[in-house]
C-alpha cells in the first residue's frame, strides 16, 4: 500500500495501528499455544467412578412429587394384599431382597499396583522408633 504525503496520513495511522493489532494476535495465540496441555490428556490415568464427582441432587417438583407417592402407595397396597406376603411377610421380604439385589463378597479385594505386587504401606523412617540423633 503506498501513501502520498498529501493527505493519507489518515491511511497510514489506519495501517499502522492494524499491524500492531495483528501482531498483538499473533504474538498473543502463540502465547496461547505455549500453554496448551490437551496433548498430554492421553498420558494421564483414567478416573474411576468412586471418584467422579456426584451428579447434583434432583429436586422434586410438587407435581412430581405428588405423581410418585401415588405409585408408590399403589405399589405398597399390591404388596400388602400379596398371598406370599400375608402368610409370611419376612419370608417373602428376604426372597425379594434375595432375587433383587446382587451378592455380596465376604471377602474384601486384595489391591494390587500396575506391577501385580500387593500394595503395603511403608513406614517411614522417623515413625519405626526412637532414635538417637547423631551430632
Amino acid at each position: 500500500m503506498k501513501f502520498s504525503v498529501e493527505g493519507d496520513e489518515e491511511d497510514w495511522n489506519r495501517w499502522v495501528l492494524r499491524f500492531n493489532l495483528n501482531k498483538k494476535v499473533r504474538s498473543r495465540q502463540k502465547k496461547l499455544k505455549a500453554y496448551d496441555l490437551s496433548t498430554l490428556t492421553e498420558f494421564l490415568p483414567d478416573l474411576d467412578a468412586s471418584q467422579q464427582p456426584k451428579p447434583a441432587e434432583f429436586k422434586l417438583k410438587s407435581k412430581t412429587r405428588k405423581n410418585l407417592v401415588l405409585k408408590e402407595d399403589n405399589q405398597l397396597q399390591a404388596v400388602i394384599s400379596h398371598p406370599a406376603f400375608q402368610s409370611d411377610p419376612l419370608g417373602a421380604i428376604h426372597q425379594h431382597l434375595q432375587s433383587t439385589q446382587p451378592t455380596v463378597d465376604e471377602k474384601p479385594k486384595i489391591r494390587e499396583n500396575k506391577n501385580g505386587n500387593r500394595k503395603g504401606k511403608k513406614k517411614s523412617k522417623a515413625s519405626a522408633g526412637l532414635q538417637l540423633m547423631e551430632i
